[in-house]
């Protein structure tokens, strides 16, 4: 319990609040004032699931490590956009966190999905694990690509969210690509089984004769975009674009750093990027006997970190959520208008179709069983050379 408490109520005062200044705050596609809305920002962040170091969780593997400090930063920071990502599919991006407040099974079971456990979706424990197959020991650094990929194939498993996840490979957003994934079909017979929010109006007085053969479906996007935006330093040219991407409601923020230390970017004001900072170690967490979740540990609830947009290592993976095709219709519209910014540089290219010197077949192709680790080590994992694991 100490340590929980050093967590928040000691460290509080070590946090710098928002700067008094009339630059608007960009939080996840969300506007702020910082001289009117304070509280407001505060809320949102706090808001956000916020994945910690942790210690005394069962052995990783039956015999591995019982904590991750010192190496699972990037992890966790995978954790917390894939956890933005589930947040918006089944609580929705309005949805706000307060302390002491019943919350719904959704929220729990969100959260459920990212326990230390063996057994849940998206744990440390399964990263580490699936990260094996890619040739990562457990304990090794991850860059952004390694982790952004092993989450892919998790989200494989959860048929719960039921989302497509797509990782945007060689610095291009391919639209067929991403229609292809997400589009689908349904037997009108089983649609009330369909675990989203549209089931209950798929089984609830649909018309039986309009629903000819098929019902035509989206599933939700994740839209991973792995980056490298210079050599060692951020080419200042990004910078503006990168910022845009904070003022998307479609953002889910992005995962990067700087060198030998990951963070979890959320919104930037004026220079600065605004992040929530994974490098502090707390107990691990188990549910009661009652299966409730004890969920403050969870949620930062002093002012996020920031930190100058100059100093982010190039290496880093933007992320967004399509919950419908209009979203990603939109998101496309925006990207395009993106590339009309004077003096801003695109961190990537919008195209309908694959180029045709696109020799290799898309990774998103790949299945959780796939053992083709070699083909994937070349798409994903030529970065995480840059990074170091922390001393302990």
């Amino acid at each position: 319990m100490d340590a929980a408490t050093l967590t928040y109520d000691t460290l509080r005062f070590e946090y710098e609040d928002f700067p008094e200044t009339k630059e608007p705050v960009w939080i996840l596609g969300k506007k702020y004032s910082v001289l009117t809305e304070k509280e407001e920002i505060l809320q949102d962040v706090t808001s956000r699931l916020w994945f910690t170091y942790r210690k005394n969780f069962p052995a990783i593997g039956g015999t591995g490590p019982t904590s991750d400090t010192g190496w699972g930063c990037m992890l966790r920071c995978g954790q917390m956009i894939f956890a933005e990502a589930l947040v918006c599919r089944h609580l929705g991006r309005d949805w706000r966190w307060v302390k002491g407040r019943k919350q719904t099974d959704n929220y729990y079971n969100v959260l459920n999905a990212f326990i230390d456990k063996k057994d849940s979706y998206y744990s440390i424990h399964q990263i580490a694990q699936m990260g094996v197959g890619e040739g990562k020991s457990i304990g090794q650094w991850y860059g952004p690509n390694t982790v952004a990929q092993v989450l892919k194939k998790l989200a494989t498993f959860d048929t719960w969210s039921s989302l497509a996840v797509h990782i945007a490979m060689d610095n291009t957003v391919v639209m067929e690509e991403i229609r292809r994934l997400c589009r689908f079909s349904y037997p009108c017979s089983g649609a009330s089984a369909f675990p989203t929010p549209e089931s209950d109006f798929l089984s609830n007085g649909y018309p039986g004769a309009e629903c000819a053969n098929r019902l035509a479906l989206w599933k939700p996007l994740v839209l991973l975009i792995p980056l490298r935006l210079g050599l060692t330093d951020i080419n200042e040219a990004y910078i503006e674009t990168l910022k845009h991407c904070f003022m998307m409601p479609q953002s889910l923020g992005v995962i990067g750093g700087k060198p030998n230390s990951a963070h979890y970017f959320i919104g930037y004001v004026g220079e600065e990027l605004i992040y929530l900072d994974p490098h502090t170690t707390q107990p691990a967490v188990e549910p009661t006997d009652s299966c409730h979740i004890p969920d403050e540990s969870f949620h930062c609830q002093h002012p996020p970190c920031r930190m100058n947009i100059a100093e982010l290592d190039p290496s880093i993976a933007v992320g967004f959520f399509c919950n419908k095709e209009e979203d990603f219709n939109d998101w496309c519209q925006q990207i395009k208008k993106l590339s009309m910014i004077r003096g801003a540089l695109p961190m990537f290219e919008l195209v309908e179709h694959q180029p045709s010197h696109f020799s290799s077949p898309d990774v998103l192709n790949l299945t959780p069983d796939s053992s083709d680790a070699d083909r994937l080590e070349r798409f994903f994992d030529s970065e995480d050379e840059d990074f170091e694991i922390l001393s302990l």
